[in-house]
């Protein structure tokens, strides 16, 4: 795989209506099988197949141990390569082949194959959408299209759950799997409709001029602001991983061997919330608020919905405190790729930070899984949930003391006091968004 001739990028044109399209069918179909089916897996396994809680996180441990090992090396392959389209094609065919493993394959050897399969296709994705939202709109409609892309991802994910929740209640919890294989298969045919000729692959990796050389991977290792936003982008999956897939283990555990239709909502709750937030941080972010400040207001809904955890087991209550999960990961997954890709322009490795963004997410989330299902299983899910509780807080304070403001600062940006203001207004913004969307719908 080569690297594009340097050139003047595409990115100061508008892209075709096609291009939009094809990146949005893309993301929408694309069932986020680490987060929307995770909590069906765990019900799956522990319901079906009789598995104990320490081997369902060692399932979901080794799927993100698989992820992490392929991040940064597919963050770099994304940076060098002009045939994204094809590596995300190939990635959505590796999802469907896993999910196929897990629904006809019977026994613990093919689950954990599938799940190094799953991981190992989950390492493309994050950097590969970055990458190719870049070389089609450029730095300056890089929000604006990363905003959009976890719209459409969350509203797939929304209906994904929908599907998968009535072809579970209808023909059984296999069928689960059978279903996100097409999805994943139909996001993969939805690369080719990208034209190829409209993605400047220089833009792409971040250069900040024409024949710039990308900078050397020690020096990024010595950037204390990008190491202080990695440990807290780790701390935050370290509380987040784990959440869900326990929250869908008391409901089996209260409800008689698990309650499809309140799982089912759990994710649907989310993935709405998510596709609101997810449009508010767009327009928090162009209207100027800071991007520090937005994502305090996620990585503040970790700790209140472990909290409230372990208070609340009723279906319909968990349902509902899967909406403060919706606003986390919402604002999560926008800004978090804007901070990484703020941090490295210039450099030539936006794609490979985008690869280290998503190797902490794995590492951490990996650790959650495993220290969650172990914990659960010894001391029950409420001292659990207080651990990941406090992962989250830990992320929380981590950010709001050591991670820059990497976007356009405004007067009230400036000094951890006047920072909470910002975090107001884009509480606000985001609030005024959702009840716009809401009223709308």
């Amino acid at each position: 795989m080569t690297i594009a001739p340097h050139h003047e990028p595409l990115a100061t044109q508008r892209p075709s209506r096609r291009s939009h399209r094809g990146l949005d069918g893309m993301l929408f179909l694309l069932a986020d099988v680490r987060d929307g089916l995770s909590p069906f897996l765990a019900m799956f396994l522990q319901t079906v197949r009789h598995w104990q809680p320490g081997a369902i996180g060692l399932v979901f441990a080794v799927n993100n141990i698989a992820s992490a090992i392929c991040q940064v090396p597919a963050g770099v392959l994304v940076d060098q390569t002009t045939r994204k389209r094809l590596m995300f094609a190939i990635s959505g065919a590796m999802v469907a082949l896993g999910m196929l493993l897990i629904a006809l394959v019977p026994g613990k050897p093919a689950v954990l194959i599938a799940s190094v399969i799953i991981g190992m296709a989950l390492a493309v994705f994050h950097p590969i959408t970055i990458g190719l939202s870049l070389g089609l709109v450029g730095r300056r409609g890089l929000a604006a299209r990363v905003s959009r892309n976890e719209a459409f991802n969350h509203a797939g994910n929304f209906l994904a759950a929908l599907l998968i929740g009535a072809a579970g209640w209808m023909f059984g919890l296999i069928w689960i799997f059978i279903l996100a294989s097409v999805f994943a298969l139909g996001s993969a045919a939805m690369a080719a409709v990208i034209p190829a000729r409209e993605i400047d692959h220089r833009a792409a990796r971040g250069d900040a001029l024409p024949g710039a050389a990308a900078t050397p991977l020690a020096d990024l290792l010595r950037r204390g602001d990008l190491i202080a936003f990695l440990g807290v982008c780790l701390l935050f999956y370290l509380g987040n991983g784990a959440m869900l897939p326990l929250a869908s283990e008391t409901l089996a555990a209260h409800h008689g061997g698990g309650d499809l239709f309140a799982m089912s909502g759990c994710i649907m709750a989310a993935q709405l919330v998510m596709t609101i937030a997810s449009a508010a941080v767009g327009r928090a972010v162009v209207a100027g608020i800071g991007r520090k400040a937005i994502f305090l207001i996620a990585l503040a809904m970790l700790p209140l919905r472990g909290l409230l955890l372990m208070l609340f087991h009723d279906p319909l209550a968990v349902v509902a405190m899967q909406a403060l999960d919706g606003v986390g990961s919402g604002i999560f997954g926008v800004t978090s790729a804007l901070i990484a890709a703020d941090l490295m322009q210039g450099t030539g490795r936006v794609n490979l930070a985008q690869g280290a963004v998503a190797l902490a997410v794995s590492l951490g989330a990996s650790a959650s899984n495993l220290a969650g299902g172990l914990i659960a299983q010894r001391f029950g899910y409420d001292p659990a949930f207080l651990a990941l509780s406090l992962a989250g807080l830990a992320a929380f304070l981590g950010c709001a003391t050591l991670v820059p403001e990497t976007g356009p600062r405004r007067r009230h940006d400036r000094g951890l006091g006047r920072g909470w203001t910002a975090a107001a207004l884009g509480a606000k913004m985001a609030l005024t968004e959702a009840t716009g969307s809401f009223a709308k719908s």
